[in-house]
């Protein structure tokens, strides 16, 4: 099928964007420090935010994500004795416990649970060394360039460590997953578990879900080396801005300010995207319109906002019959070459096949004009 391909540059209307204080005006304890926009991956601020550090328990935002991605998360299994036999932080877990992975999720974004690091460890990957190569693996697909792990909880180990920077797209990656997200944005959650199960509730070690408004998470971390760590998130208006420190005294603080800045620079941008129409071969109308199957907001800088432009892929002409709701193409939002959202075009109509009557060849017509079409990549 003969698919339409528009490159189409995105026209917004905008307000005056507010200038904002210059990286060295921003007064933070942090060691190290980034501020990035979620929808972009763009750096808003940085202090020394390529420089290796330890990174304490915000390690177990990959644990966490590579947990939730392995599936069979509510599958009741026994813990393994010895992985839960670590230093630190814990959710509870004692030898001989029933738990599920989505429960030990819970346990180590919420209460920092090393137990529960260890114990998805070896469940997922049978053991805390094949655990380690997993999520250097993730990280080589994330782009995180400058990041070694070695324990899946974060606890101090020679060769264990990572960057601000790489944090922040660590998290813009976990935060794309539904659980991941849900998960981390909580006070608070009901779990169960132990021998046998019975209902607990965790709490979270993260204030900034209360101090800030719009916090969406992510983790805390402390650890001798490391010191405070901290990964937080929020979303106002349709923007998500990530905040990134390692080794700050004051990071309730510091984060606060930092997540002012990255919302006194980016901006929600509302993408109205075109629509379309395609000839329907074989059916009992004409013609079946595309619309798009949501509305596109993208947080954005000033300078971002001119880099954007949106790749329109859709049909010409589909066959019948034609349901509603059918996904008969798509438009990439794209900025500088990467691709920042995708979003569906769908069928606004439902269009019936109409049935040639049959003559000497109508086997043949009605062999070749029946049939959906479905676009490769959807």
């Amino acid at each position: 099928m003969k698919v339409l391909s528009v490159l189409a540059a995105v026209l917004i209307a905008l307000l005056t964007l507010p200038i904002t204080a210059d990286a060295e005006d921003v007064s933070l304890s942090a060691e190290c420090a980034v501020v990035i926009n979620a929808d972009t991956l763009g750096v808003l601020y940085g202090r020394d935010e390529s420089k290796h550090h330890a990174m304490a328990s915000t390690t177990k935002i990959m644990t966490a994500l590579l947990t939730l991605e392995a599936g069979d998360l509510d599958r009741p299994f026994t813990a393994d004795s010895m992985a839960i036999r670590v230093e630190g932080t814990s959710m509870g877990l004692r030898e001989g416990d029933t738990v599920t992975r989505r429960a030990l999720c819970v346990g180590m974004l919420l209460p920092s649970g090393n137990d529960a690091a260890n114990a998805a460890a070896v469940s997922v990957s049978g053991s805390i060394t094949a655990f380690a190569e997993l999520m250097n693996k993730r990280a080589a697909e994330i782009g995180m360039k400058d990041t070694h792990f070695v324990t899946p909880s974060g606890l101090d180990a020679d060769g264990h460590y990572t960057t601000a920077y790489d944090m922040a797209l660590l998290t813009a990656e976990a935060l794309k997953n539904p659980d991941f997200r849900a998960i981390c944005s909580r006070k608070s959650e009901k779990v169960s578990f132990g021998a046998p199960p019975t209902e607990r509730t965790l709490y979270n070690s993260n204030k900034l879900l209360t101090l800030y408004d719009g916090c969406i998470g992510v983790k805390t971390g402390f650890t001798d080396e490391a010191r405070r760590c901290l990964v937080s998130a929020a979303e106002r208006d349709g923007c998500r801005i990530i905040a990134v420190t390692l080794n700050a005294p004051d990071d309730w603080n510091d984060h606060r300010k930092l997540l002012d800045l990255g919302f006194s620079r980016v901006r929600p941008f509302d993408l109205r995207l075109d629509t379309f129409s395609a000839e329907v071969v074989g059916g009992s109308s004409g013609n079946v319109t595309l619309m798009p199957e949501e509305n596109v907001t993208v947080g954005l800088t000033e300078n971002e906002r001119r880099n954007v432009s949106v790749r329109y892929s859709v049909p010409e002409f589909v066959y019948a019959e034609v349901n509603k709701g059918d996904v008969l193409g798509y438009a990439d939002i794209c900025m500088n070459g990467r691709v920042l959202k995708r979003v569906k075009f769908t069928a606004f109509e439902s269009i019936e096949r109409v049935v040639p009557k049959q003559g000497p060849f109508g086997w043949m017509i009605e062999l070749f004009s029946g049939g959906a079409v479905r676009i490769k990549g959807l």
